[in-house]
């Protein structure tokens, strides 16, 4: 008894799960703060907020010195809690973005007059920028899902906020409702590989699936596949696609950005953690599987984007809605190429050094649509034109972003992306992917050019000065510098996207 005692405690590493831990502590002290701070004080909250996720993020420096571990099971290698080098690249972009958030969401509550509930709002923030914190940690099936649902279930709220308002109601039902059918599936596939492989840590799953006995083979292949279902979801994968345009414009800006990028993170992450670490030996299985998601999630996403009219209101919301979809086609080429390459570890490193790119230029053009869109509530894209005369840095902001994700120059860091994700494709023997992914690029070039060259046409009728308060001053030139700096040594970005995950 004693013996079994002594291998239920375990000490935790409480530096280890610090990042997480302070960005779900400050969103209970903030959600208790809220009942008590007086009307006029509330905007306190907004920056204790954001103080709390620059805490979180720089909570990740100590953990540089080496691997560590926590929640183990005695006697074993099995964690479910592992703050390795994946972990902290992939934490670094979830804070990263969430802080980004939070300073885009100090403007829009203020904007917003009292109208969303603000104690609630960046409780609901900071808690599910704790789930997206823990999943890149998470080792075991069960803690990788109870992650992303506390990364998610935040989020449906979030996008439902404006009370009394159809088109963000129906956006978080929508968006509530097919992510709740995609993690019942992904339960029931880890259901079925637990029950084929009698645990629930990714290491011994990876160990024990290739060892299965004939007679339920059928079942660990099914388990396998339904696993992925989820994560294809959360990457806004086609055919999973469907909730993105509706939920970006429902949702407020600061929400879109948020799940743009660090809701995609998300995904990925979940994505590369059960396929290459959980089910290498299905590599058969999963790798044909995401290699064609890849190609139509990027060619849906592009049309998608390609067909959207300048005039429609929030058309520039849903062009940025769905060039995320296509930007996520070709986030999963990598992973896909991870199946067939003698290199995985290079593989997933390209997906990371592309979600690192996206995520700063995404932000930033997000950043800059919060500007316009203070003045513009519609948020047309024919809005944007002449931009260039009433705000020429935050134009030449946006144009310098449109061009990252167009993959054109001076956006080097955006051709650089590309060119590893291609290699990575090519490398692998997926030279028809790496042409499906070139046509995209083109098409891509079309809508990201003709949205730039809107912002330095002479403006129609009377030009609005946009003006610039702190908070988006702060986000954009972050975004900014960040964009320039790596497209001056985009050679950094893989440096730092090195994982570790081996």
């Amino acid at each position: 008894m004693s013996a079994l005692a002594a291998n239920l405690v375990q000490s935790v590493d409480w530096l280890a799960i610090a990042p997480p831990t302070i960005a779900a502590a400050v969103g209970l002290v903030v959600l208790v703060a809220d009942l008590f701070v007086p009307e006029a004080r509330k905007p306190l909250l907004g920056w204790v907020s954001v103080a709390g996720l620059a805490a979180a993020a720089t909570m990740l420096l100590p953990l540089l010195d080496g691997d560590r571990a926590t929640f183990c099971v005695n006697g074993t290698h099995a964690c479910s809690y592992t703050a390795d080098r994946f972990t902290l690249v992939i934490q670094f972009l979830v804070l990263g973005g969430a802080l980004l958030a939070a300073l885009l969401s100090v403007t829009t509550l203020k904007d917003a007059d009292r109208q969303l509930p603000e104690g609630e709002y960046w409780c609901l923030l900071l808690s599910s920028a704790a789930g997206a914190a823990l999943l890149p940690a998470s080792r075991d099936l069960a803690t990788l899902i109870v992650a992303l649902e506390v990364a998610s279930l935040p989020a449906f709220a979030l996008v439902g906020i404006r009370h009394g308002d159809k088109k963000s109601s129906e956006a978080a039902l929508k968006f509530f409702l097919s992510s709740v059918t995609a993690t019942a599936v992904s339960l029931m596939g880890i259901s079925f590989v637990y029950a084929t492989t009698g645990t629930l840590y990714l290491t011994q799953v990876a160990d024990r699936i290739q060892h299965v006995d004939g007679q339920f083979h059928t079942l660990a292949q099914t388990g396998v596949v339904l696993t992925l279902v989820g994560f294809a979801f959360k990457t806004a994968a086609v055919p999973f696609h469907f909730w993105v345009p509706d939920t970006y414009v429902g949702a407020p800006l600061p929400i879109a950005a948020y799940l743009s990028v660090v809701g995609k993170a998300v995904g990925f992450t979940g994505l590369i953690l059960v396929t290459v670490v959980a089910f290498p030996s299905y590599a058969d299985v999963w790798g044909p599987a995401l290699a064609a998601l890849a190609a139509l999630t990027m060619t849906v996403g592009n049309v998608g984007a390609l067909r959207q009219q300048a005039t429609r209101a929030y058309s520039a919301v849903r062009l940025l809605a769905w060039s995320s979809v296509g930007q996520a086609g070709y986030l999963l080429v990598p992973i896909a190429a991870a199946a067939y390459s003698n290199d995985a570890e290079r593989s997933i490193g390209s997906t990371v050094a592309y979600a690192l790119m996206y995520a700063a230029v995404n932000l930033g053009a997000f950043a800059v649509a919060a500007v316009v869109g203070r003045t513009r509530t519609a948020n047309r894209i024919t809005d944007y034109r002449g931009l260039y005369a009433t705000n020429p840095l935050a134009a030449l902001l946006l144009a310098f972003f449109l061009l990252c994700l167009a993959g054109l120059p001076p956006g080097i860091i955006g051709l650089f992306a590309k060119v590893t994700v291609f290699s990575a494709a090519v490398n692998a023997g997926l030279g028809w992917l790496a042409v499906v992914m070139a046509a995209n690029v083109v098409i891509a070039l079309f809508y990201y050019l003709q949205w730039t060259a809107l912002l330095f046409r002479a403006p129609e009728g009377e030009s609005v000065k946009h003006r610039l308060p702190a908070p988006l001053t702060v986000a954009i030139t972050l975004t900014g510098a960040l964009g320039i700096a790596l497209s001056g040594a985009p050679q950094l970005v893989l440096r730092f996207a090195d994982t570790g995950l081996f």
